[in-house]
């Protein structure tokens, strides 16, 4: 392909991203970023993938975009904002309500991204005779942070996540891989400084150095990806957190560059600002998915989403939400039988939570759940 053709090709792909709603895009090459693979072999030496076991399973495919993809030969890197129009540290003190992350307050950004990566490939496709492409959003073995920096869309801060000059932290990533040479971008400088906003202020200390995220302690993989019950030593630390978190990104100075998400189904839903704890903590399965239809929330299901409610509960200090929490005792899923005894044990009396003690534990003949009621009496 012809200098001049390539160039084109990237003008048009540039172009098409603008008009499907990217704020940014750039190109880069599929063997840009030689040091991802050590990286990740570290990362994962030292267990702070947690229990996300699809990223060993994955990790040279990860590692090197031509291992997903032997015929890749530009990746074009792609970002959409989608700033929240409100603080959300401000919710963080609002104890009887949820404090759910930016990016989940609507539609799913999975299908959002991927529905417009597929009608920007598909024009590319039509122009670029005998070029072909894949895209991918987030699920699939893709280093995306480590692409948008090496195509220049800004640079991955000391919080692991990209950061942009011109839109902040606020940024959704995709990627559309082709067979087409295209003009590669240069990288982005980091910018961090001494800056160390995001570290100083993550709640439970999940920064065991700049640049380096421990996921076992952080508490979007606790709340998301986490599938048993929560350690105790986190708990306290989520305060209403029941989705993701979104501290180190809010703190970012460079946010002062960031502007609201345009597109509407990036943009929070009334009823998923700051909802009350107590009209989330009745649903039953049928009404999570339905009340979650379309949301990134729907698929951690209902039991570790009212796993995380509960314990929001308890750190809410609330007496009206007793009944409701002691409701929970009852529930089919140890899992949310055992945080009902922690959220319990935070908001009632010695007394009366022996009694409920006496009444409950008894019968139960979960392990994890039993062992909830001896710490929570321990701790009363």
């Amino acid at each position: 392909m012809r200098a001049d053709q390539s160039q084109k090709l990237k003008q048009f792909i540039l172009d098409e991203a603008r008009v499907h709603g990217f704020d940014l895009v750039a190109v880069t090459r599929p063997d840009a970023i030689p040091q991802a693979e050590e990286r990740l072999r570290q990362y994962l030496a030292l267990g702070r993938h947690a229990t996300m076991e699809w990223m060993e399973e994955t990790a040279l495919r990860r590692a090197r975009p031509d291992a997903l993809w032997p015929l890749v030969r530009s990746v074009i890197v792609l970002a959409m904002n989608y700033g929240p129009d409100s603080d959300p540290l401000a919710q963080l003190a609002k104890r009887d309500r949820a404090a759910i992350s930016a990016y989940a307050q609507n539609r799913d950004y999975h299908d959002v991204i991927k529905g417009k990566l597929k009608g920007i490939a598909g024009r590319f496709v039509s122009r670029a005779a005998g070029e072909d492409v894949k895209v991918f959003v987030d699920t699939a073995p893709v280093m995306e942070k480590p692409l948008a920096e090496a195509a220049g869309l800004g640079w991955q801060g000391k919080h692991t996540n990209l950061v942009s000059r011109t839109h902040g932290s606020w940024l959704f990533l995709g990627t559309i891989f082709t067979t087409a040479e295209l003009p590669a971008d240069e990288p982005e400088p980091d910018h961090c400084g001494s800056c160390r906003a995001c570290l100083d202020i993550c709640p439970t200390q999940a920064f065991p150095a700049p640049y380096q995220l421990d996921a076992r302690r952080c508490i979007s993989y606790l709340t998301i990806e986490h599938k048993g019950p929560i350690a105790l030593e986190f708990r306290k630390a989520m305060g209403n957190r029941i989705y993701g978190c979104d501290d180190c990104l809010a703190v970012c100075p460079w946010n002062k560059f960031a502007a609201n998400a345009r597109e509407a189904k990036l943009k929070a839903r009334d009823d998923l600002r700051s909802p009350r704890l107590a009209a989330l903590l009745g649903l039953d399965d049928v009404a999570f998915r339905d009340f979650f239809s379309g949301s990134p929330i729907k698929r951690i299901g209902r039991d570790r989403f009212i796993r995380n409610v509960l314990i929001a509960c308890g750190n809410s200090g609330e007496p009206a939400l007793v009944e409701l929490v002691e409701a929970r005792l009852s529930d089919t899923s140890p899992l949310v039988r055992g945080a009902a005894v922690w959220a319990l044990g935070e908001l009632v009396e010695p007394s009366r939570f022996s009694a409920l003690r006496i009444r409950h534990a008894a019968r139960e003949e979960d392990t994890d759940v039993l062992t909830e009621w001896r710490n929570a009496v321990k701790n009363q």
